[in-house]
């Protein structure tokens, strides 16, 4: 098919386009409207070691993934729920919870998924007062020079996780546009064999139309139209 074939369907049926990405645009933004939102609340805490020797510092790297492991266990989430006094498991708890490190800049990252984003923060600033405490009890134990600090870089802070308004409905408009572009490709494919036009007749045929023969009246076209040339002739005569 040539360019000017695809721009004629597309004046013919492009308003089956526009209509399926305007309908799932707004029933996409209609979705996220109803959906109750979720926040999530990220602190970062950072680990650094009591003097910047080469072996201490490999083995603070190694040990993050240590501390993320110690992080993510029932035992601190209970006494994350103890302390908020949360009507939760652990389990459930966790589910909402990642814990991930980044040994390049020794820091690791909690964030915390919840519809409240106050008790977000709150979740999420305990959960890393019990590694910093944590850390403090160790160190006790250690000397001076072998010890490895931690400690909250910024206060938690919470932002909007979901639903995403902006990127639902601009996702739900593509997927219209692209629906419509499917529904205008099953009609052109059922219809290719409809003869309307003699280049639908050049193209299926690949031969050239040279005349057409015009539609012979039936006696029932013809009587109807000479009914209404007298109607006419009647008028104006009424009218002189």
């Amino acid at each position: 098919m040539s360019i000017t074939e695809y721009l004629h369907i597309l004046r013919r049926r492009g308003w089956i386009l526009v209509l399926m990405a305007v309908l799932t645009a707004i029933s996409a933004l209609v979705f996220s409207m109803v959906q109750t939102p979720v926040y999530k609340s990220t602190i970062y805490l950072g680990v650094q070691p009591a003097r910047p020797d080469l072996g201490l510092t490999q083995s603070a790297k190694s040990l993050l993934r240590l501390y993320t492991s110690w992080m993510s266990t029932r035992t601190n989430a209970q006494k994350v729920i103890d302390t908020l006094q949360l009507d939760r498991t652990p389990e459930s708890l966790l589910g909402d919870v990642t814990i991930a490190s980044d040994d390049s800049r020794f820091v690791v990252q909690i964030d915390v998924k919840n519809q409240n984003g106050d008790l977000a923060n709150n979740i999420a600033q305990k959960w890393a007062d019990l590694f910093v405490q944590w850390r403090q009890d160790q160190n006790q134990q250690q000397r001076r020079e072998d010890r490895v600090d931690a400690f909250i870089l910024d206060p938690p802070i919470y932002q909007l996780y979901k639903p995403k308004k902006s990127v639902n409905t601009l996702a739900g408009g593509i997927l219209g546009f692209l629906l419509g572009g499917v529904i205008i490709f099953v009609l052109e494919y059922f219809e290719s064999g409809v003869i309307r036009s003699p280049q639908d007749i050049e193209r299926a045929l690949s031969l050239s139309v040279l005349g057409a023969i015009p539609v012979a009246e039936t006696t029932s076209q013809t009587n109807a139209r000479q009914r209404r040339s007298r109607l006419v002739t009647s008028a104006s005569r009424a009218g002189s």
